[in-house]
């Protein structure tokens, strides 16, 4: 089956139209799809933390919120995949944040941490990656073949730049350091409930 979707162009937002936006609608909703524990090493400021794997239980409830929605994640991958579920259930004012929270780190905005001590998600794929890479460098030395190893990793790298998904990121994500303490779905909704039933400034 297929939705009426507006050009995607037209429904992602830069850093400067976000901030436009919340300074002229302070009932905007921010929601981030990234895990509870990438959320709790930086996320911008009165966001709501909706994981993805959540998201799809809850979407009709998302869906039918009436004030405008941006969707937010690291690079704008799953935020994408978010979004097309947000779609199908109906929803309309929504919008993405092109380039996630990588954009929004880069371009000088504030952002909230509620973990000091875990890693973003971009410095553990860089560990990681480089890890792989110089370990199957220095195995060459007596093992050859591993050097296809780093070439692997480099393909990789390319085609997440490419097509703007990381395969890596999506692994580590599920590992349980990644997980955070959760997400309380049934908290978040009520949070948004209340604040869209809020009388406007």
């Amino acid at each position: 089956m297929t939705t009426t979707d507006p050009d995607h162009r037209s429904a992602t937002i830069d850093v400067a139209e976000l901030e436009r936006m919340r300074a002229e609608d302070p009932a905007l909703h921010v929601i981030d799809v990234r895990t509870p524990g990438e959320y709790e090493t930086g996320h911008i400021e009165g966001s709501y933390n909706v994981p993805l794997d959540l998201l799809g239980e809850h979407v009709r409830d998302l869906a039918a919120l009436d004030h405008h929605v941006v969707l937010v994640c690291q690079s704008g991958a799953r935020a994408t995949k978010a979004r097309e579920q947000l779609v199908a259930a109906g929803k309309s004012n929504l919008r993405l944040l092109e380039g996630g929270m990588g954009a929004w780190s880069a371009a000088g905005a504030p952002v909230a941490r509620t973990n000091d001590t875990r890693w973003a998600m971009d410095r553990q794929v860089r560990l990681v990656a480089g890890s792989v890479v110089l370990a199957s460098v220095l195995a060459s030395v007596a093992f050859p073949p591993a050097r296809f190893v780093a070439g692997f990793i480099g393909a990789g790298l390319t085609f997440s730049a490419v097509t703007n998904t990381c395969g890596m990121a999506m692994m580590l994500a599920k590992l349980p350091y990644n997980r955070g303490a959760g997400c309380d779905m049934d908290a978040v909704l009520d949070q948004l409930t209340t604040a869209e039933s809020a009388p406007e400034a």
